[in-house]
């Protein structure tokens, strides 16, 4: 496993749980970004395991498990917030989930619903069918009419390892609890990535409770002053 490992990832920030701070990490903007620089990233961005401020989100393909489309994220042309999840979390992902619904309610109050995606990714694509990912979404409070949720489900679980903890740094591991095949949970970090369209990421919120307001209103600088002559 490359520099997003897991082991890395508790290791060096303690991600699982956690929202300390580094303050003044960054020398130089990098290239692409509309926000200023985050007050809160731990650590330089080619130090974290998962892609953060100024770096381009990696490249995957992903069917929707709500539809019978496929995500390609070299052809995403608007802003994005995207994160790992699976729908039989027992905490955090539930909590997750309803704030990224929150977020969406926000974002079409705001009149901005054809400018963002909303990109939850399941590493649990065993249990997670279509049914499984449309019940969690519509309890969590997303509108799926307003067609800007996809729940992005890897066709195997080493599908999901090779996007989600390998590429995008989400990692996860699987943790049995009894003899029977379906019943186990997954230790995982809760990171959500904020992407401005031309797919470099802008913010890398951790945990949990991530602050619809706040996210709101990046979204809101990102769609506002992004500009392709510039940030491409």
């Amino acid at each position: 496993m490359d520099r997003r490992s897991y082991l890395s990832a508790v290791a060096t920030t303690g991600l699982i749980g956690t929202a300390g701070c580094l303050t003044d990490v960054f020398d130089d903007e990098p290239d692409g970004v509309v926000l200023d620089e985050p007050d809160d990233q731990l650590a330089d961005s080619e130090d974290l395991p998962y892609p953060a401020y100024g770096e381009a989100l990696p490249e995957f393909e992903l069917p929707d498990g709500l539809s019978n489309s496929v995500f390609d994220s070299t052809a995403m042309d608007r802003t994005a917030l995207l994160t790992g999840v699976f729908t039989f979390c027992p905490d955090e992902c539930g909590v997750l989930l309803n704030r990224f619904a929150g977020v969406q309610s926000l974002v079409d109050d705001l009149d901005r619903t054809d400018d963002v995606l909303f990109l939850p990714i399941t590493f649990d694509p065993e249990r997670d069918d279509e049914t499984a990912l449309r019940e969690s979404s519509e309890m969590m409070g997303a509108d799926l009419s307003l067609g800007n949720w996809k729940f992005l489900r890897p066709e195997t679980p080493e599908r999901a390892r090779t996007v989600v903890r390998d590429r995008l740094g989400i990692d996860f591991e699987r943790t049995d609890e009894s003899d029977r095949v379906d019943h186990y949970d997954f230790l995982h970090i809760v990171v959500t990535l904020l992407v401005n369209p031309g797919g470099v990421v802008e913010r890398a919120y951790r945990g949990e409770n991530i602050d619809p307001e706040k996210v709101i209103d990046d979204i809101d600088d990102i769609v506002t002053n992004y500009d392709p002559a510039i940030h491409d």
